[in-house]
């Protein structure tokens, strides 16, 4: 690490999936349904279809880790990429403290739906993502649903995800934060997610939505997702009751929670994740050209940068106040999220290419990035918004 200052139907059929996806996406590969093969004895674990699934790493800290799921409906909004809907939705998934788990189950990373839908855009959404093979079904988190928090109040932070990724793609390091004492709250932002599972069904949308995006993305489309999720994190303020909060995020997400930082004073400290600070078409951000006086972090990699991240970080920069760099060395953009473990494993049993996994999370083993993304993030937020132990 290195510093400087079919509507209303709940299952879809996926063929019709994958073609609306190749659409939406402007992708062209033909996809299989998952195939029974895994890698060879020794080489990783059993990630086939039937098999254990992908495992993601343990959190690290004192407490387990209950978790309930949410459903927020803001009235006031209409939805950007779904006008018909008539309202904007969100699907969050509270993450605190708990004395024990025990007795209580593990949360699936993914639902079955929502696994069942991901197995045909994970291609799409990633392209190094395998067609086929993975049981995404069968990853488990570490946290206990339903299993009631500890008492007292406690800091929380708010996790923003890349665009085209749900909430469920950084579950490993919001569980671990939880499991220091913070509680956590994962958002999905509906219409540019992969997919989000919603617990009814509503007119103008399908029980599981998927994403909008495509890989031609223009300046007007990357500014609604931006505004959007700014929008959608301080509603979820609003909806949940919540004052003096931490938000990070992760690409696009990143990029949100720095202008909420900006917006509302409700957030104390956020964690830029590798998000852009500018529009698509070079014009900063209002956090990049004004500065800020609460403490942000910038947090890269080697294998992503580039000319126009570092212009819009060093426009932010240049203003000075509570506000740091550091990048990680030998990784790659998704080196945030949970492909940070569940990439090397798919490489390990022959699901991806080594090119593949440098491309989405570098070399670094994830017995090293992982902890070390970990502690980035906590470090952070104990200086800024402690926990009680």
């Amino acid at each position: 690490m290195t510093s400087h200052h079919a509507p209303t139907r709940r299952t879809v059929a996926r063929g019709g999936l994958a073609g609306a996806a190749a659409l939406l996406l402007g992708a062209t590969p033909a996809l299989t349904a998952p195939a029974a093969a895994s890698g060879p004895a020794g080489s990783g674990p059993d990630v086939a279809s039937g098999g254990r699934g992908i495992r993601l790493p343990a959190p690290t800290g004192p407490y387990a880790v209950g978790a309930t799921v949410r459903h927020l409906v803001d009235p006031s909004r209409n939805d950007p990429w779904a006008p018909e809907i008539g309202v904007r939705e969100l699907m969050v998934t509270v993450l605190r403290p708990t004395a024990t788990g025990r007795g209580f189950p593990r949360m699936p990373q993914l639902t079955p739906g929502a696994a069942e839908v991901f197995t045909a855009l994970a291609p799409l959404v990633r392209p190094h993502l395998p067609a086929a093979g993975a049981d995404w079904a069968a990853t488990l988190t570490h946290a206990r649903t339903g299993a009631p928090p500890l008492p007292g109040r406690r800091p929380v932070l708010l996790y923003s995800p890349g665009g085209g990724d749900s909430r469920a793609m950084g579950s490993s390091l919001a569980i671990d934060l939880a499991s220091h004492g913070w509680t956590v709250v994962t958002v999905d932002h509906p219409g540019d997610a992969s997919e989000v599972e919603f617990p009814d069904e509503r007119p103008g949308r399908d029980p599981i939505r998927t994403t909008v995006l495509r890989p031609d993305m223009d300046a007007g489309t990357f500014r609604t997702m931006i505004d959007t999720r700014v929008a959608d994190l301080r509603f979820a303020l609003d909806a949940l009751g919540l004052d003096r909060v931490g938000l990070y995020g992760h690409s696009a997400g990143g990029t949100a929670v720095a202008q909420a930082l900006h917006e509302d004073p409700r957030v104390a400290a956020a964690v830029n994740l590798e998000g852009y600070l500018d529009w698509a078409d070079g014009t900063l951000l209002p956090v990049a050209r004004e500065g800020t006086d609460r403490p942000l972090l910038l947090a890269g990699t080697d294998g992503f940068r580039d000319d126009r991240l570092d212009r819009s970080w060093w426009a932010l920069l240049a203003h000075g106040g509570p506000v740091a760099r550091r990048q990680l060395a030998d990784s790659d953009h998704w080196v945030f999220t949970d492909y940070a473990a569940l990439v090397p494993q798919l490489q390990a049993a022959g699901l991806m290419t080594a090119a593949g996994r440098a491309e989405m999370v570098g070399t670094l083993d994830p017995r090293v990035s992982v902890p070390a993304v970990r502690k980035l993030v906590r470090s952070f937020f104990a200086r800024h918004l402690p926990a009680p132990r």
